[in-house]
């Protein structure tokens, strides 16, 4: 299917990017497959820029803080809160690097891939810990691995710390383990913990098969079986006498045997009879060549990137390039630049409160300096950063977002953007016609050009149906 390379130029960058900067839909007009395919590169996505902690050393850091809250209570102390806020401030830092780096980003189609796998494999600051990993799990588990082969970013969104706490997976025990016929200082606490299935549950339901796969009950609890063990190594190291601890620094993943259900397992009518570590690695492996991961993985994608109601041809199209490739995200990347489908004319996908914010910084030409400029705002639209409301992660819907009260928020927040950030040397013309391009109507760009002031043509044009949808 050919289409006009102004309308694909446009198409490229608002509706596979994060909307346009100045002068990016002119860079994408000559070639705009080409123009997305280049930002498709092994190395995985960039990382915003900044100086940030590792997962392992905030892990910590709370662990040592709590520690102290505990001996101060027992003291009849009451910890000073301002400690827990300089803890939950450490998650700023991560959320501003990110919002500066999707306005400021000139490959927006590599930044809103890995937002779709940062969405993916949902982790939320349900609490003290999970808050201050949530930008370290996107640094370390997704960025670099949302071109390769999905089984690695499979392995490596399970493996984290931040997965393993946020999931309730760190303290999984086996009912048979070895720790339950053990004696002696702090083994009660372990067995009070239990099985939890609450990783598994969701690895199967969220992040490979999908419901309606097939699997039953039994498999979720088999394959939480074969996770106990995967845990996190704490800072209290050998406290139990070394009987709990193991191979690991501080703060990362660790597999304590001593927590793992012995035995084979048996899975989808398949069983696993790895020893140790290997057993849920085996499990992970075969769900992430799984045809029925295939085809969650094609709907999700083609969901978020072309219709909420995603086209079965394009559905397929991008199932078949995954199992071709042995699950290569590269492979399947350029799939969905290929697919016709995710050329069409129509914009049906409505931007959620992030997308929305980002793509009106990128039409002047700017990023937000500080937290309080976009943090805030966001929340206020419905988005709390790093805090989806489930595992399931944002709604991709449009029914979710254009809500009447939601429209009206967004209408007073571009009139103060625009008041604020109008630029004096361009005309809201100007900007409507290089944020938009060829999908810019003629009665949104008359509406511009009799705007009263710079603040309101601004105004107008965030809030037109074209800004609004993508």
């Amino acid at each position: 299917m050919s289409i006009d390379p102004n309308l694909g130029a446009s198409i490229a960058v608002t509706r596979f990017g994060l909307g346009a900067r100045p002068g990016e839909i002119d860079a994408a007009r000559t070639d705009p497959k080409g123009y997305l395919k280049a930002q498709i590169r092994p190395s995985g996505a960039d990382q915003p820029a900044g100086t940030f902690q590792s997962s392992a050393a905030h892990f910590v850091a709370v662990r040592e803080y709590q520690m102290q809250r505990r001996q101060d209570l027992k003291a009849g102390v009451d910890p000073v809160k301002e400690a827990q806020k300089q803890i939950r401030a450490t998650a700023i830092p991560e959320f501003l690097g990110r919002a500066q780096l999707a306005c400021n980003t000139d490959a927006s189609f590599r930044e809103r891939w890995t937002l779709f796998w940062c969405n993916h494999f949902t982790v939320a600051s349900k609490n003290l810990q999970t808050a201050v990993l949530v930008g370290p799990f996107e640094r370390e588990a997704i960025r670099p691995h949302v071109f390769g082969r999905f089984e690695d970013l499979l392995t490596a969104s399970t493996m984290h710390p931040a997965m393993l706490l946020y999931l309730d997976q760190a303290q999984s025990i086996g009912p048979h383990s070895p720790v339950m016929f053990m004696s002696g200082p702090g083994v009660g606490r372990f067995r009070q913990s239990g099985l939890n299935e609450n990783l598994a549950r969701e690895i199967l339901e969220l992040h490979t098969l999908g419901v309606g796969a097939g699997y039953t009950q039994t498999d979720v609890t088999e394959f939480a079986r074969a996770l106990t063990g995967w845990s996190i190594q704490g800072p209290e190291g050998a406290r139990y006498g070394g009987r709990f601890a193991s191979a690991g620094e501080p703060g990362q993943f660790t597999f304590r045997e001593v927590f793992h259900e012995p035995g084979a397992r048996r899975l989808f009518g398949k069983s696993y009879n790895q020893d140790g570590i290997a057993q849920a690695g085996a499990v992970l492996h075969d769900l992430a060549g799984s045809p029925a991961t295939a085809h969650h993985l094609a709907v999700k994608i083609a969901r978020h990137f072309v219709a909420d109601d995603p086209p079965p041809a394009l559905v397929a199209r991008l199932e078949r390039a995954y199992l071709q490739s042995d699950g290569r995200l590269d492979q399947v990347a350029d799939a969905l630049i290929e697919a016709p489908e995710a050329w069409a004319t129509q914009e049906t996908k409505f931007k959620t409160p992030y997308e929305f914010l980002v793509s009106s910084y990128r039409a002047v030409g700017a990023a937000p300096e500080d937290f309080t400029k976009f943090g805030p705002v966001l929340t206020g639209l419905g988005q709390q950063p790093f805090n989806a409301p489930s595992p399931k992660g944002w709604a991709e819907e449009a029914q979710a977002w254009a809500a009447p009260d939601a429209i009206v928020k967004r209408m007073s927040w571009s009139e103060a953007f625009a008041q604020a950030a109008a630029p004096v040397n361009l005309q809201p013309a100007t900007i409507a016609d290089a944020s938009l391009g060829a999908r810019l109507t003629p009665p949104v760009a008359q509406a511009i050009a009799h705007a009263e002031s710079r603040p309101e043509g601004l105004a107008i044009l965030l809030m037109s149906p074209e800004f609004q949808r993508r």
